[in-house]
This record gives C-alpha cells, structure tokens and sequence, in this order.
C-alpha cells in the first residue's frame, strides 16, 4: 500500500481528502440532516463543516509525512511561513475577492435586498473568524497537491484541475444548506445551479490562486488569499436573499472571478507561449 500511494500521491490525497471530509460530515451532521430548512437551528452544522475542513490538511500532513518523509515536513514549514515576498502580493492576494463580493452585493442591492441586515458588523467579523479556518485546507491543497501538479502542468491547468475537485468537494455543505436558500425555485433545480456556480467561482479563484503561489512559493500568502475568499463571501451563508437573488449573486461573482483571470491571462501570456513547468529543483530553490 505504502509503495502505490508513493507512486500514485495525488490519486491518494484526493481519495483521502474527500473520504475524511465527506465521512466526518455525515458522521456528524447524520445523513438524515443533510438537507434542512434552516441550516441555523442544526446544532450540528458547525461542527460537521469544520470536520469537513479538516480533511485536506490532514489528508496532506499523512502523505507529506509518508512519501517525503522529515524533509518534506521542514520543506511544508518554511513555505508556510515564508512571508517576504513583497507587498504587491499581498494586493494581490488580499483585493480581489472583497473587491468582487461587495461590487455585486452593491450592484444587486440597488433591485434586491441583499443587504439589509441590522448588523452588518457581524456579518463582517463572522467572516474573519471564518477565514482563520482556511489554513486546515490550504496545507492541503497548495502545501501537497499544487507543487505536485505543476511538476506536469501549467499554471492555468493546475487551477482548473485542483479547482474543479476543490468546487465538488464542497458538495455536500451546499447539499445541507440548499433548503434555506432555494426559496421558490424547485431545491434539485437550485442545488444544480448552486452547485454549478461554486464549481465556476472556485476553480476561477483558484487559478489565482496557484498563480499567486507559482510566483511567491509562499503558502501563508496563499492562505491568506483563501481566508479573503471566505471572508468576503460569507453573506452566502447569511439567509439574506434567497431563491433567484442568491443564484444571480453566485453566478455574478464567478462571472467577473473569470474575467479577472482572463486579464492575468493577458498580462502573463498564457495563451501566447509554452506554458511553464515547475521542476522540483525549481520549487525547492
């Protein structure tokens, strides 16, 4: 067994991955409360989620552990705390997300009342502290499965194959909270379109993502980069709008998450030149 994981590692951390997710979540939630009416008053719901989000990093830990052994450990702690990679990553890690999130919330707000909530203040900081919780992820995904995938693929191929399981992976969350937010619309209709617009939006940003990665090799930025993803869209686990206004506030944020890949696309040249493959000595230098 040991030998097939070494040779097959992103195979096995993606099996891993949604195996201790996707278990732990039924475990807790039960799959009797997996589709609820109000996600709220399920006392189990936190709990479940944060079990779900335990699962990348886990998964990532066993198998750094496993297929590099000690080296692989300190190689996973210096790219976490890598901080010096100067301050226009940071920009570019922190604005985007906010940017999108509140130019459609404002956009929409003007026919639908997104906003119209007492206190937007905890709406905010439930969003911060939500944000703290995307380093269980992100040891995972960037800190194992990204280097891995760009010892074979691009830049842009690695965020839309890591992307695309990172937007399925979060299926069964959106399956336990489709019924507070389906409003009128049909719940199989609105989960497939939820779903679809979270596979979208996802896979968008992570490209970025891996791009910001490809060019700073520092995970901390990454995660920060994660954490202002889930800050800024934290309204979407607020019963604010429902039904069709959530739909047009999803598929709106993945729509312009693509056109800012699109511009980094031109600024970098993807579609110009032989895309780049990151060797082992080039990740470790």
């Amino acid at each position: 067994m040991a030998t097939l994981i070494k040779k097959h590692p992103l195979l096995a951390y993606y099996l891993l991955t949604f195996a201790l997710s996707w278990g732990g979540f039924v475990l807790v939630l039960g799959p009797k409360s997996l589709v609820n009416t109000d996600w709220q008053a399920e006392g189990a719901f936190l709990s479940a989620v944060m079990v779900m989000l335990a699962g990348p990093s886990i998964a990532g830990l066993l198998l750094t552990g496993l297929v590099d052994g000690r080296a692989g450990y300190r190689d996973l702690l210096l790219r976490l705390c890598k901080w010096r990679v100067g301050i226009r990553w940071y920009a570019i890690a922190i604005l985007p997300a906010p940017i999108v999130a509140a130019g459609i919330l404002f956009a929409l707000s003007l026919t639908s009342p997104l906003l119209t909530t007492d206190n937007k203040t905890a709406v905010v900081l439930a969003g911060l502290g939500a944000a703290v919780t995307t380093i269980l992820e992100e040891i995972g995904w960037t800190g194992f499965a990204v280097p891995r995938l760009r010892r074979r693929h691009s830049v842009p191929m690695t965020g839309l194959i890591v992307g695309t399981l990172w937007g399925l992976w979060h299926f069964l969350q959106q399956v336990s909270v489709s019924g507070t937010y389906a409003g009128g619309i049909p719940l199989f209709a609105f989960l497939m379109l939820s779903v679809l617009a979270a596979v979208a939006s996802l896979t968008a940003y992570r490209v970025l993502m891996v791009w910001v990665y490809d060019r700073t090799d520092s995970l901390l930025v990454t995660t920060l980069m994660h954490g202002m993803l889930t800050a800024s869209t934290i309204f979407w686990f607020t019963p604010i709008a429902t039904g069709a206004a959530f739909l047009a506030d999803v598929w709106l944020v993945a729509a312009a998450m693509w056109l800012v890949v699109g511009a980094v696309a031109v600024a970098e040249g993807w579609l110009m030149r032989r895309p780049a493959i990151r060797t082992r000595a080039a990740q470790q230098g």
